[in-house]
């Protein structure tokens, strides 16, 4: 198994007795409640929250709504919503076009925004589709003077996100309504610039649900983990990661320089509930914490109707952890968790012994949201069998 334990990682682990498992300095187990309660926001966390219930036609949730924040790759829904508005009447989109814009949306490829972004008008828009003759939002705003080429630098709200949902669901023609959820629904895990991007909404809840993540955090996101098929990771072009130096002035209204990790979509059978959390983390923050952090602010949030995985939240330890088909090293690794992430452990079951001096177990822990298994030995769990855990 790869491993490649970090120094800083490795001075948090707790090394138990002859139970020969290490338990780091790691968010500690929690039974998945069967309902949620008000919203958790973890210590050092800033958040954004609205969940809108369509059946109800209310606001179940509400937290900082007309926040603004960095829109790291939510701003796409926009630029496919501009490239689809004059598209009428049957609004098809031809081959060449499904091409850019099915990655763009599915595995957030940064390379069309990039291109849509500079070839029509940049800002601009942010602008049109804002406006009172399109989406009328309160708080959506094209990014700062001196950042315009930066399309993750629009500002958004979690209000404004479910009007563009609500505007997809209920008044966009069906073949854009189609065309955009439809894309969403097919959401890779891997992101094309190798991040797992199953975090927020697709952590949280069963399927039906329909997403677009975004992430911004420079260096301190360099933990991803996955890679997309047929290819290399990229680097994200014109992100934060890129940008040059904010000033003071640039980052007064919205912050542009805090790790920030976003999920919005739907959830539930017919679309019932629009859901957007918006959160930004401490400086430095790992990839690893900031998708655990953000899954523990979207558990909490009141979905009716969702369904809700069933199973036991254990933190992890060390990075690239390999995540395999069967509780043995015989296969290739199907993918890697993000270092340090808390993981939903379903049951386990005893499988080849694995050894990570000083460390030696042959439990297994079966991951459903992954649909593969990790050893024991990278649960932060005080045994080398976790005491509430089920038998596979």
């Amino acid at each position: 198994m790869k491993r490649r334990l970090l120094a800083t990682v490795a001075s948090l682990l707790l090394v138990c007795g002859a139970a020969g498992t290490a338990v780091a300095d790691a968010p500690s187990v929690r039974p998945e409640a069967a309902t949620a309660a008000a919203v958790q926001v973890p210590p050092g966390v800033t958040a954004g929250v609205a969940v809108f219930d369509r059946e109800a036609g209310t606001f179940t949730e509400e937290l900082n709504t007309s926040t603004q924040f960095r829109s790291a790759s939510i701003v796409k829904l926009l630029m496919a919503l501009d490239y689809l508005w004059n598209r009428g009447p049957d609004y098809v989109v031809p081959p060449g076009d499904r091409a850019w814009l099915e990655p763009m949306l599915r595995s957030s490829k940064d390379s069309p925004a990039d291109d849509y972004w500079s070839d029509h008008g940049g800002s601009a828009i942010i602008t049109r589709m804002a406006g009172v003759n399109r989406l009328n939002l309160k708080d959506t705003a094209p990014p700062p003077a001196g950042y315009e080429g930066f399309w993750g630098y629009t500002a958004i709200s979690a209000r404004d996100t479910v009007s563009i949902y609500r505007y997809l669901l209920d008044k966009a023609p069906a073949p854009v309504r189609d065309f955009v959820m439809g894309n969403l629904r097919q959401s890779t895990r891997c992101a094309s610039d190798s991040f797992d991007q199953h975090f927020g909404i697709a952590g949280a809840f069963q399927k039906p649900w329909a997403v677009k993540q975004g992430w911004s955090g420079g260096s301190s996101f360099e933990d991803g983990t996955c890679t997309p098929e047929g290819g290399t990771p990229t680097v994200a072009s014109r992100t934060a990661a890129s940008a040059p130096a904010v000033t003071p002035a640039a980052a007064a209204d919205v912050n542009l320089t805090r790790p920030a990790l976003h999920s919005t979509g739907t959830v539930g059978p017919n679309d019932r509930n629009i859901v957007a959390v918006y959160t930004l983390h401490a400086a430095g923050t790992s990839y690893g914490k900031a998708y655990t952090d953000i899954g523990r602010v979207t558990r909490s949030l009141n979905v009716p109707g969702a369904a809700r995985p069933a199973g036991w939240w254990y933190g992890t330890w060390s990075d690239h952890v390999n995540v395999r088909r069967n509780p043995n090293t015989a296969d290739d690794p199907m993918t890697q968790l993000p270092a340090g992430v808390e993981v939903l452990v379903g049951c386990q079951k005893k499988g080849q012994q694995v050894s990570v001096p000083p460390y030696t177990n042959d439990w297994w822990a079966y991951l459903p949201q992954y649909g593969g298994w990790i050893t024991n030995i990278y649960i932060s769990s005080p045994g080398n069998k976790m005491p509430d855990v089920k038998d596979c």
